[in-house]
């Protein structure tokens, strides 16, 4: 009988590795730090305080200030539909994974931003927002953990309650798994931290910092590393196998039980 052979070994890019994390996660927090403390007060990633500061103008009846708020949050949106937009259209093209085309966005239209004077925040604000909603779209998993390089409550959620179910089971796996996510957030404020420095020594230009972080980010979903696809096909061909051990074993005992009756 043909044994089973083993198809589910293969080789994918970086996408999802902690390395590539650590680089989207700094960059996350130096455009934050850079559109509030350059343009305006504005967080380019946590869209909660711009609603937070939204309600607050329209309640204070400053209706001119609304739109310094809105405006951000549509393209925040906006960026969310075209990540996934372009997920579903090259998810399947080989030559270039999906996700650096999203990157390569971000950082043309980062580059771009760094450009525009004081006078246009609104503009740059609105562009640096689609950017990072490109990002935190595309960018989900560290090492099979939904995590997000942009912001920090779904992180420290995720990090506590590994840590909190480690305390209960031991699990090694756990605490590691809590690692990542307090990794990312500690990655997440030096980018904030460098970003608040770098806007003394660059102003507006301080963006290309991140353009270069995601360019590194580019360049290492070149590289591939060997994963193991559909692990719960494997466990099911191992039970596949295991049956067809146990029936050749039964078969052979049926044999030999015949043979010895047979009479001659």
């Amino acid at each position: 009988m043909p044994v089973l052979s083993n198809h589910y070994t293969s080789r994918r890019q970086m996408s999802e590795s902690l390395v590539t994390a650590a680089f989207l996660s700094v960059s996350g927090g130096l455009q934050d730090a850079y559109t509030y403390i350059s343009r305006g007060k504005v967080f380019a990633n946590a869209q909660t305080g711009n609603i937070v500061l939204l309600s607050q103008h329209i309640c204070d009846g400053d209706f001119r200030s609304v739109m310094h708020y809105l405006v951000p949050l549509v393209f925040f949106a906006l960026g969310v539909a075209a990540a996934e937009l372009i997920r579903q259209k090259y998810q399947l093209v080989r030559r270039i994974h999906w996700r650096q085309l999203v990157l390569i966005i971000e950082i043309l239209l980062l580059f771009l931003v760094g450009f525009l004077p004081e006078a246009w925040n609104l503009i740059a604000n609105a562009m640096v927002s689609f950017a990072c909603a490109m990002q935190v779209q595309a960018f989900r998993k560290v090492n099979s953990y939904a995590f997000a390089s942009t912001m920090c409550i779904g992180n420290i959620r995720s990090g506590m309650e590994s840590l909190c179910a480690y305390h209960k089971t031991h699990n090694r796996k756990t605490l590691f798994k809590s690692f990542h996510y307090f990794g990312v957030i500690l990655l997440f404020a030096l980018g904030a931290g460098l970003g608040s420095r770098f806007i003394l020594l660059f102003g507006m230009k301080t963006i290309w910092v991140s353009c270069l972080l995601l360019l590194v980010s580019f360049s290492l979903m070149f590289i591939r590393e060997e994963i193991d696809e559909h692990p719960e096909l494997k466990q099911e061909e191992q039970a596949i196998q295991n049956d067809l051990h146990d029936i050749r074993k039964e078969a052979a005992e049926i044999a030999h039980i015949l043979e010895n009756d047979d009479p001659k």
